[in-house]
């Protein structure tokens, strides 16, 4: 059945506001009033009806009749059927649309509980619950379901990890019992939804557990909670197997389960529901579980959710909405430049009006002028004042709507890229819990200080962080705290503290970890190189500190005496190293023997938006991301040495490769003409490049769009974006980029950075081709007077032989309509022709129709223009646009 969207929002709106009623009444009041509950569930089953989810309709009416009966109701049968109706009361139309079937299938379920045929008591007998044993995988063909259930699991399992590590630190925080009896409560109510009958069962003991310690018939012990968190792995193993058999499973699952019922025994209530367990034969009436205390002020501030709705976007989704208000920026930019040259028409609109003025003061002053040409001028003073006067209310308004179109698309922006955003809590989450598991293997004592928990990271970055920094921590915890023995007997107290934290500044992502342990011991860490043969004692001896910490993050190195299933393989930092280069950032160590280490990591703060350093190389713009750049510089040509035929120039006392950019990126390359040349610095970790390119542009931060995913991996490009006029420009890949160097310089054919005093002083050459002898002279003279060197050919075919034979042209100037040879096949060959294909070419012709300009234009002309160009400098601004000055 096809159902109106715009009912549906109404729908969830009602069952939204009901069901939060309904709870309010079972969980948070002492004494749920019943005529209340039957009101609510009277005016669900009134708004299902109406939008046609009848199942959804005869379950209230169930509700509505359970509690009717008068009875007395069973709170967990009954909780767990307002749950199911709270969940959908919380999905998207969309989403309703796709999960009709299975939300039909979970109706029948809680249908047939709530509403058996002869009664409430068949209530809690039409399920029966079977031991863990048999636990069968049930049919979850329709995986919408599953997907919820996993997503709840994973935001309760970190509740339940946090909590029990906070009750660690202190086991008599009651109040964090609470916390812990809801997140087991949860998992139960969505594993019974789903039928996962083992998680059913784990959490329905923990539970039991949490609420006997908080009626204090229990009291847990450090030993107690390990056996908890281990209830919380397998609940979490769980989960992410689902929807496979979980046969493999079935030992663990029994012997935690047995583990928690032995802690739980401890108390003068046994659980009926665990104690069945133990049972071979399944009782088809199994007894009424213990009734649930809950903290009714608590549950009502965690358990009902947010209004504010949650939905699912796709990655691909956020990347196109990225780059859609990327464009809806670089649009709203061209709106002030036309706003600013309507102010220059203004200010020359109103000289006109003041000359006018002075035309008419002095013609009535010259009594030869009749009054009809007086009549005229006032009539073309006035006509001008009204022209002046609506050229200031447009522009006015167009200033106006220019300042609101770049505020609103800049809002656009920032908050599409708040979207791609995620506060730095969301991706450590699991970091205490595993800070703790590895402290009691060592049996170390460690305490985890997490600053910084909601900046926002791009969540690229985030998914991409949690590897490293486990790297780092598990490093910290198992070569730099010490026991507490030693620990004590260095004056420092039995906990270690690592320290993480996470914070912007200068437009960049800090990440910092700490430790307060042993340091690195410099002196052992020059014998491990020098043993490894990774360089000369000599050599080692005359390294800086911070070059001696580096070799730390070389695959394969470790300080540590002895591999262990914790650390020593030596592949940890290095993993740190690759990924933070990856998103073009930086990592380094810091350390004082016996105080701690830190590590240092520098990250963009998104990869949506970088900043970057744009160039001309070949007469095209590339970007480089500013994070990846060493540095910049400028280098003379007598700082440019040869050895072994490959050229360096010294920066610090550092001998520093120096290549053609162009070469490098497969460009045509141009000899220096200048006695000073801009250079990038790159490295990666074993080797750093200078890249000569033609000229520095400036920082710009650009919106990144990927390339099209059919292109593949371009070589020495990692992305692309668009400029403010609307031009793309390509983000060049850094370390593609050193590859590629190393590549082409292990093949030996490095073309040198050459300067030739000759081509320094010459005039720029601009071959001009026209079959009319008096436009060729006219151009020439033009041309020549302006100071280019110009050479003439008579028609195309004339032109073609000439640039074959003597290819030293900065431009070809050129006709259309010519003999033998067009202008137009002209242009072709010279695009087709691999030499000069990007060799400029303007076309100057009689012929100013819209076609014949888009015609010359399209076989790759750079400036289509007409012979009257030559009387207001159209050409010679092209012919400056494209090759500079002579």
């Amino acid at each position: 059945m096809l159902i109106d969207d715009s009912l549906l929002d109404l729908f969830f709106v009602e069952v939204q506001n009901y069901t939060h009623l309904l709870v309010e009444e079972l969980f948070i009041k002492g004494e749920p009033d019943p005529e209340v509950i039957m009101r609510a569930a009277h005016s669900i089953r009134g708004a299902a009806k109406i939008v046609g989810l009848e199942d959804i309709a005869q379950l209230a009416g169930a509700i509505e009749n359970y509690v009717e009966a008068k009875v007395g109701f069973d709170l967990e049968t009954l909780g767990a059927s307002i749950n199911f109706l709270r969940t959908v009361g919380y999905v998207s139309s969309t989403q309703l649309h796709q999960l009709l079937p299975e939300i039909h299938r979970i109706a029948k379920i809680h249908l047939d509980i709530i509403s058996p045929p002869n009664g409430i008591e068949k209530a809690v007998t039409t399920i029966p619950r079977e031991p863990i044993v048999e636990t069968s995988t049930p049919d979850l063909s329709d995986l919408s379901m599953l997907e919820l259930f996993k997503l709840e699991v994973e935001n309760q399992v970190n509740t339940l990890n946090e909590g029990l590590l906070k009750l660690e630190s202190n086991l008599q925080d009651i109040d964090q019992i609470d916390t812990l009896m809801r997140s087991a409560h949860s998992i139960k109510g969505a594993a019974r939804i789903i039928q996962v009958e083992a998680v059913v069962q784990l959490a329905h003991i923990m539970e039991d557990c949490f609420i006997s310690a908080k009626e204090g018939k229990l009291s847990l012990t450090t030993h107690h909670l390990d056996t908890l968190f281990a209830a919380v792995d397998l609940i979490s193993t769980i989960a992410k197997t689902l929807p496979a058999s979980l046969d493999g499973l079935q030992t663990e699952i029994q012997t935690i389960v047995s583990q928690l019922h032995a802690i739980y025994t401890q108390t003068d209530t046994p659980s009926q529901e665990i104690a069945g367990l133990q049972r071979i034969e399944i009782k088809q009436t199994p007894e009424k579980s213990p009734e649930v205390k809950i903290d009714r002020k608590a549950e009502e501030k965690t358990d009902i959710p947010s209004a504010e709705r949650v939905v699912r976007v796709s990655k691909e989704n956020l990347n196109r909405l990225m780059g859609l208000a990327g464009e809806s920026l670089v649009s709203a930019n061209w709106l002030q430049p036309f706003a600013d040259s309507l102010l220059k028409l203004k200010t020359t609109q109103t000289e006109l009006s003041r000359l006018l003025e002075r035309a008419n003061d002095e013609l009535r002053s010259n009594k030869a002028i009749g009054e009809y040409e007086l009549r005229f001028l006032r009539s073309a003073i006035l006509k001008a004042e009204q022209c002046r006067q609506l050229l200031t209310d447009r522009l006015n308004e167009l200033e106006l709507f220019a300042r609101q179109s770049a505020n609103l698309s800049d809002r656009l922006y920032r908050e599409v890229i708040a979207s791609h955003m995620r506060p730095f809590a969301d991706g450590i989450q699991a970091f205490p819990r595993m800070v703790r598991d590895v402290a009691r293997k060592l049996d170390k004592q460690v305490h985890l200080e997490i600053v910084g928990k909601s900046t926002q990271v791009d969540r690229d970055i985030l998914d991409k962080l949690e590897a490293p920094l486990t790297h780092i921590l598990r490093n910290a915890i198992d070569h730099g705290i010490e026991t507490p023995a030693e620990r004590i007997s260095k004056g420092k107290p039995p906990v270690g503290t690592i320290r993480l934290e996470a914070s912007h500044r200068a437009g960049m992502l800090m990440i910092s970890v700490t430790d307060d342990g042993r340091g690195i011991d410099i002196e052992k860490l020059k014998e491990r190189i020098i043993s490894k043969g990774l360089s000369t004692p000599a050599m080692v001896n005359q390294m800086t500190e911070a070059e001696l910490i580096d070799f730390l993050f070389l695959p394969g190195f470790s300080t540590a005496q002895q591999v262990t299933e914790i650390s020593g393989r030596g592949v940890g930092l290095d993993i740190v190293q690759s990924m933070v280069q990856e998103v073009g950032g930086t990592v380094k160590a810091t350390s004082q023997l016996g105080k701690g280490t830190t590590f240092h990591l520098q990250l963009p703060l998104t990869l949506s938006v970088i900043r970057t350093l744009l160039v001309v190389i070949s007469q095209e713009t590339y970007a480089f991301p500013l994070s990846r750049i060493d540095f910049i510089t400028i280098v003379h040509r007598h700082q440019i040495h040869t050895l072994e035929t490959r050229e360096y120039f010294t920066f610090n006392n550092q001998q520093i490769g120096i290549i053609s950019a162009a070469q490098v990126l497969q460009l045509p390359t141009h000899s220096q003409l200048t006695d000073e040349i801009p250079v990038i610095v790159i490295s990666d970790r074993f080797s750093t490049y200078g890249l000569v390119v033609d000229k520095f542009l400036g920082e710009k931060e650009l919106v990144v769009r990927p390339l099209d995913h059919r292109l593949g991996k371009v070589p020495n490009i990692s992305a692309a974006a668009l400029m403010e006029d609307g031009s793309p420009t390509l983000i060049v890949d850094v370390e593609d980029l050193v590859r590629s160097i190393d590549k082409l310089l292990n093949t030996n054919s490095v073309e040198h950075i050459t300067y030739d005093e000759k081509l320094a002083t010459r005039k720029k050459r601009v071959l001009v081709v026209d079959d009319s002898l008096t436009v060729r002279e006219v151009e020439k003279k033009l041309l020549e007077n302006h100071g280019y060197e110009v050479v003439a050919g008579i028609d195309g075919a004339d032109g073609w032989n000439i640039l074959t034979i003597d290819a030293n042209f900065d431009l070809v100037v050129t006709d259309i309509d010519m003999p033998r040879m067009s202008g137009i096949e002209l242009v072709s060959r010279i695009r087709n022709h691999p030499n000069f294909k990007t060799l400029p070419v303007v076309i100057v012709s009689y012929k100013d129709r819209e076609e014949d300009r888009l015609r010359g234009l399209e076989v790759g002309a750079n400036f289509y223009l007409t012979k009257s160009s030559f009387h207001d400098n159209s050409l010679i601004q092209a012919v400056q646009d494209l090759i500079g000055l002579p």
